[in-house]
Order: structure tokens, then C-alpha cells, then sequence
């Protein structure tokens, strides 16, 4: 085994000390992965890696999310840091979300599980059928 990588015993006695005796729910992987793991943070972060857009070019892009989901997702990309958001002095006002610094050195991250769900899609589909078959 590779010893840069910490056990996750290790790393959970860490967290524990860390929150004075042990809140888990206060591990710092779980608090960041939490907020990617919805259904479009990964989408959205992904379009906003190629390119700024605006909001209803979003919407667009993305036909089957709703208005209100997508302004929720925006939003709590916002609030995590990952997405910044420029309201222009237009009439009416125009609205454009790009990725920040921390955005993008997540998305270079992020990037290799999107390319590896890609890459074995198919794989993962051919499991789950068999196992369904196997609980049938």
C-alpha cells in the first residue's frame, strides 16, 4: 500500500480530536464532498469550467433543471466559494456565474471522477444488473 495514503482510522481519530472528542459530522471531507454531491453541482461546475454564463444560458444548457434548482445550486456553489457571481448594470439586470480560483483547483479534482464515471459507466451498469438479477 502506498504510505502517503492515511488510513481512514487514522484520519477519523483525527477529526475526532479536532471537534474535542467527536462530532463526525464535522469531518472536513464530509462538510466540502456534501456540497458536490448533489445531482447538478458536478453539471453546472462542469459547464462553468469551459466558459462564464449567464443565467438563462444555463438554463438552456441544462433543459431538464428547474429554474428554482438551478438558482439554488448556483447559490450554494456561491456560498462555498466555487462561484462567482456578477450582476451587470443593465436594464434589465444581467447576471453571469464563472468559476473562482478555489472553483477551478476543485474542478481539476472533480475533473478525474467525471472522466472515470465516463470511462466505466458501463461497467458500473453491467454490476448493478447483475446484482439485481442475483437479488431477484
Amino acid at each position: 500500500m502506498d504510505s502517503s495514503i492515511v488510513k481512514l482510522r487514522s484520519k477519523l481519530e483525527v477529526y475526532k480530536a479536532m471537534t474535542d472528542g467527536g462530532n463526525l459530522s464535522d469531518c472536513p471531507v464530509r462538510d466540502v464532498i456534501q456540497g458536490l454531491s448533489g445531482k447538478w453541482s458536478s453539471l453546472l461546475m462542469a459547464a462553468l469550467a469551459e466558459q462564464p454564463y449567464r443565467f438563462g444560458e444555463l438554463r438552456r444548457l441544462v433543459p431538464d433543471i428547474s429554474q428554482r434548482m438551478l438558482t439554488q445550486t448556483l447559490y450554494d456553489l456561491q456560498r462555498d466559494g466555487y462561484v462567482h457571481r456578477e450582476v451587470f448594470p443593465t436594464k434589465p439586470p444581467s447576471v453571469e456565474y464563472s468559476l473562482t480560483d478555489l472553483g477551478r483547483s476543485m474542478f481539476e479534482a472533480l475533473q478525474h471522477l467525471l472522466q472515470w464515471a465516463e470511462n466505466n459507466h458501463d461497467a458500473v451498469r453491467g454490476a448493478r444488473a447483475t446484482f439485481d438479477a442475483g437479488q431477484a
